[in-house]
């Protein structure tokens, strides 16, 4: 029998290694850009690699959990993004990196999906509040990454410390070999009629487009504020990303404060007053005339993004309990795919209109997603507790 608070343990340390894998790449891109002497185009169809391999991870995860169990998958792609980071440390050869760069991202794609489902599905209670606690090691693992190349870069190389990183994965890896984990549960095997009705399923395909919104502006106020704030605030670039690291330390906080929140208050509430939250958060980016500014329009984002994962992926968890890692699979595609589709569609805009529209794109975003929440809600209300 497992211990649920090893259990929980294992999904957070699982959880700081994709925090460590969504960071990686972009803080060493100038070194790896120096060292392969990459153009532009270049760097971007490398830093592609890293959300291609997520989205293919996050396809493969739920059936693989429901049929086998969560442990050996977790001990697996850990070892990948041990195997990837150790690659991009020591790759020579450009096809190396590239693998690596992949390899990351697969694992760390697996590593999210597997640790919500894992925790939803310990959770008899309060899963959203579990859920938003394990968030903050995303959190601890993303801002623990520059931090750590910031401080160790003038005395070590980015070689160095990406294999020392490389290797502290050993040790969760450790961890996880060693403690019992939920029991498989479909051992017989996923049955395909019912995989394949859930994507059918209206209520949860409309969760998934909550998650599609939720990811896209996550996404896309990571990508484009900075531009945003250099052309229309006139920010200096340092500036600007002193502005951005605000994003996540709201975010972080705010994970950490509704792990306490979520077990006092209805779920769907406090979801509410985060996507208010974030509509401030967007006015106040709108209307940004300096760094001050700036940064509060930033930390209210940070702020009102910190419930819709934890608390949409809690409904799945309790609606879809015989086939979540199925249902988790769906829906966290669906939101990786919105994270595609509305970065390029700021892009076009911007091209044809100008970055200014970034926070309009923004607000109408966060407003779809209330509206769309509002009729999962009347969905589910009958099912289960909201």
């Amino acid at each position: 029998m497992y211990k649920k608070n090893l259990v929980f343990t294992a999904a957070c340390l699982g959880m700081l290694l994709f925090g460590v894998v969504m960071i990686s790449v972009g803080s060493i891109l100038p070194s790896l850009t120096e060292k392969f002497a990459m153009d532009k185009l270049t760097a971007g169809s490398l830093v592609s690699l890293l959300p291609i391999g997520i989205l293919v991870g996050s396809v493969v995860f739920g059936p693989i959990i429901d049929r086998y169990g969560y442990k050996m998958l977790l001990i697996v792609c850990s070892l990948l993004v041990f195997l990837g980071l150790e690659g991009i440390a020591y790759a020579e050869a450009f096809s190396m990196l590239q693998i690596s760069i992949f390899l990351i991202g697969f694992g760390g794609g697996v590593l999210n999906g597997e640790t919500n489902a894992l925790v939803a599905d310990i959770s008899s209670e309060g899963k959203g509040a579990n859920l938003s606690l394990l968030g903050v090691f995303f959190g601890i693992g993303a801002l623990g990454m520059p931090a750590i190349l910031a401080l160790l870069s003038k005395t070590y190389s980015y070689t160095l410390i990406i294999s020392a990183v490389g290797f502290f994965v050993l040790l969760p890896v450790l961890y996880f070999c060693f403690i019992k984990f939920p029991v498989p549960k479909q051992p017989q095997g996923v049955p395909l009629k019912k995989s394949i009705a859930l994507l059918k399923d209206a209520t949860l395909i409309l969760m998934g487009l909550i998650l599609f919104l939720e990811s896209g502006v996550e996404g896309i106020v990571n990508n484009w504020s900075t531009t945003h704030l250099q052309q229309e605030v006139k920010l200096s670039p340092e500036n600007a990303l002193i502005a951005l690291s605000y994003l996540m330390l709201g975010l972080t906080v705010a994970r950490l404060v509704l792990g306490f929140l979520l077990k006092r208050l209805p779920s769907y509430r406090v979801l509410f007053m985060c996507i208010g939250v974030a509509v401030a958060g967007s006015l106040c980016l709108m209307f940004a005339s300096s760094l001050f500014s700036a940064i509060i329009g930033l930390v209210l984002l940070g702020i009102g993004f910190a419930a819709t994962f934890p608390v949409v992926l809690g409904y799945v968890g309790d609606i879809y309990a015989n086939l979540s890692g199925t249902a988790f699979s769906i829906v966290i595609v669906i939101g990786l795919i919105g994270n595609t589709i509305l970065n390029y569609l700021v892009g076009a805009v911007s091209q044809s209109f100008g970055i200014k529209q970034f926070p309009i794109i923004l607000l109408i975003s966060l407003i779809l997603m209330s509206f769309i929440l509002s009729i999962v809600l009347r969905r589910i209300s009958a099912k289960i507790k909201i």
